[in-house]
């Protein structure tokens, strides 16, 4: 059995390696110092006089002080477990195999999740993230899978610690949704949440068909960084549309069941935004314009665009041929994404929420190229 221990030490010795190298793609030196200046200037007496650029210092604090923190406790654990592994080795124990080969495992899953971390360096995603769900064409169907989606990156979110807040819904015909928004906020919310952008294919037999019959339903998920409003976007009176209706469907007490709804139209791309969990008229039509500059920012980076005003219009076909993930249900089990071609087998647990296999494979392949 004490084979296993001199496996372990060579894996450790591995990881060492593996934890330097991350170290230098972190650039945990250069956060160290950062770390350092940061303290320093919220020490400033006139600190505290620009509320909004303290509140910035103070998340990049945060932010900077947690990467060095779970580096450093990475390494401490690393060396803990080195030290018990020789002990094991040298006092031929037995007992410690174990507890070495479970702190072997949870190192080398921190280190990759750490190393994941890396590749996003995209300009947007430390960003918060803003999910919306439309179904495709199928009706009730698809209105069903759209919620089941929407389920989904609730859970994802909630998972991982991140701030899920639902900023609009409408209700389908007789189960699931016509349409929602959600904002999931905290550290590379759309980093992670970028590769999910697209259309999403379902396989099952119906819970709504009487006869039993299988049915493909397909529905989008649209995901954009919420941006800053730094001005640079201007949106005039006479291009929207804004109109007010009554909260409805899946907030429940966090509503308001009031005529307080607001959903903006922009005339020149067809761009529809909406918000309803505001507690006032004036918050939600703030809330939903705030939106509609992200999604407009959002198109023109995509698309390479000079000027706003070159948005041609929403193009987006909910259909076959489009998906970027395929889940099956019916007549075996099988979630599988269709760039990188990642699977897994365990469809309850994608379902609530375990995406990560999905979103790190996307990360790694966009890596490469």
């Amino acid at each position: 059995m004490i084979i296993q221990l001199e496996e372990a030490k060579r894996k450790l010795s591995e990881l060492d390696a593996a934890l330097t190298e991350l170290g230098s793609a972190l650039r945990i030196d250069e956060l160290r110092r950062e770390s350092v200046e940061l303290d320093e200037k919220t020490a400033e007496p006139d600190f505290w006089n620009d509320p909004e650029n303290s509140s910035k210092v103070l998340q990049r604090v945060k932010t900077v002080k947690g990467k060095i923190s779970r580096y450093e406790a990475l390494k401490a654990k690393l060396d803990d477990t080195q030290v018990l592994c020789e002990m094991g080795i040298e006092e031929n124990d037995e007992s410690v195999i174990d507890e070495v080969l479970a702190e072997v495992r949870a190192i080398e899953a921190e280190e990759e999740k750490q190393r994941i971390e890396v590749l996003l360096s995209g300009e947007y995603d430390r960003n918060n993230a803003i999910l919306s769900f439309h179904p495709g064409a199928g009706g009730t169907e698809a209105q069903d899978w759209a919620q089941m989606l929407y389920r989904m990156y609730t859970r994802w979110g909630e998972k991982h610690g991140y701030n899920v807040k639902l900023i609009d819904w409408l209700d389908g015909d007789e189960a699931g949704l016509k349409s929602a928004t959600i904002m999931i906020s905290g550290e590379n919310a759309y980093g992670y949440l970028k590769s999910e952008s697209g259309v999403h294919r379902l396989v099952r037999v119906s819970p709504f068909d009487a006869s039993g019959r299988r049915h493909t339903s397909f529905a989008s998920v649209e995901v954009m960084p919420e941006f800053e409003d730094d001005g640079k976007i201007e949106i005039r009176d006479e291009d929207i549309e804004i109109t007010a209706h009554r909260s409805s469907g899946a907030g429940g007490q966090h509503i308001n069941k009031t005529d307080s709804a607001i959903r903006i139209v922009h005339i020149p791309t067809g761009i529809v935004v909406g918000c309803q969990t505001e507690r006032s008229q004036l918050q939600n039509k703030e809330t939903a314009l705030r939106m509609l500059k992200s999604k407009l920012l959002e198109i023109k980076e995509r698309e390479k665009l000079d000027r706003i005003e070159d948005i041609q219009g929403v193009k987006t076909n909910i259909e076959w041929g489009a998906q970027i993930r395929s889940y099956v249900f019916m007549p075996y089990t099988l979630v599988k994404d269709n760039r990188t071609g990642y699977e897994d087998g365990n469809i309850s647990a994608v379902m609530d929420g375990d995406l990560d296999g999905f979103i790190n494979a996307y990360l790694k392949m966009n890596a490469k190229k």
